[in-house]
């Protein structure tokens, strides 16, 4: 669901730009920092999740997991905001994964609605209420999320994909991915209830052997599972294939050809090197490289936000 820039105009790309800012800055000082071991960790893991993409039967396309609701669980909302923005931020800057223009829109669909709306609101506390909320939160922050795109395209006004066309093509394929997402995030919550209850039992004040048990999971995700993903076309390009029959040609005005200039010097594009295709091997060291980035600018931000509370 990561939107290019040639969905987004400079207007929408920049108001929420700004948003997201604001967000930013506001769970900075606002949130309850989490231990910054694991704030990393579960960063490298989310951005590992994102990599395993899975077919959905029917469609032509695929899905893969947000990883916000399951931030959210894990860090408290404000914290995993802050996580989920450093994981897009790896993608966009060094896979071109998402644009940069796009990014506040992205930010949106990906962090802001499941960690600040459909967890506050669906999530409760009691292990059967909790596991029903987490499958409600995954399927509505999938949707709602879906949603957004669409509308942010038809704000934009720079494609010609009609609004209706353009939910109707979306919103099946997220309703799988938020099932799915769902799921997914309730045996994961369980796993790690079992094996290190610290790290669900409110937000997180994880120690090492909670980050390392996430540490491992990651490293597994990224390095192993990464290279069952699907290649058929996510779920965003393959409801623009389905509606417009190809995907939108890049603007051309000076903001989309600046940025665009950005994204071109990315080391590992679409996760293989400019030029050549994506072998399992290449996949596998992409979700390494990548897991590691995240673990270091998360962990970096969360230390320096420690810092300046500290300091403050």
């Amino acid at each position: 669901m990561h939107m290019s820039d040639a969905l987004v105009s400079p207007a929408v790309g920049g108001a929420f730009w700004a948003a997201s800012a604001w967000s930013l800055a506001r769970s900075a000082r606002k949130g309850t920092p989490a231990a910054a071991p694991l704030t990393g960790v579960l960063g490298a893991f989310v951005f590992a999740l994102q990599m395993v993409t899975f077919a959905i039967p029917g469609t032509g396309s695929s899905g893969h997991l947000g990883g916000g609701l399951l931030l959210a669980l894990l860090l408290g909302r404000e914290a995993a905001f802050l996580t989920l923005a450093s994981v897009l931020l790896v993608q966009a800057l060094f896979f071109a994964d998402g644009g940069l223009l796009a990014y506040g829109c992205n930010l949106f669909n990906l962090g802001f609605i499941p960690v600040f709306i459909a967890h506050p609101l669906l999530v409760r506390p009691g292990a059967g209420r909790r596991d029903l909320g987490i499958g409600a939160a995954a399927v509505a922050s999938a949707l709602l999320g879906a949603a957004g795109v669409a509308f942010e395209t038809r704000l934009s006004g720079i494609t010609a994909l009609p609004l209706g066309a353009f939910l109707s093509a979306l919103l099946p394929i997220h309703l799988v991915i938020g099932l799915v997402e769902g799921l997914a995030t309730v045996a994961v919550v369980r796993f790690l209830h079992r094996a290190r209850p610290e790290l669900v039992e409110g937000p997180s004040r994880g120690g090492w052997r909670a980050s390392a048990l996430v540490g491992l999971l990651a490293l597994g995700t990224a390095g192993g599972l990464s290279v069952l993903a699907s290649r058929a076309p996510d779920g965003l390009e393959g409801a623009i294939a389905r509606v417009a029959g190809a995907e939108p040609a890049p603007a051309g005005d000076r903001i989309h050809r600046a940025l665009a200039r950005v994204q071109a010097r990315a080391p590992l594009p679409d996760y293989a090197p400019p030029g050549a295709p994506a072998t399992p091997a290449r996949t596998s060291l992409a979700g390494l490289a990548g897991g590691a980035l995240t673990l270091a600018l998360a962990l970096a931000a969360a230390l320096a936000l420690r810092a300046w509370r500290k300091a403050a």
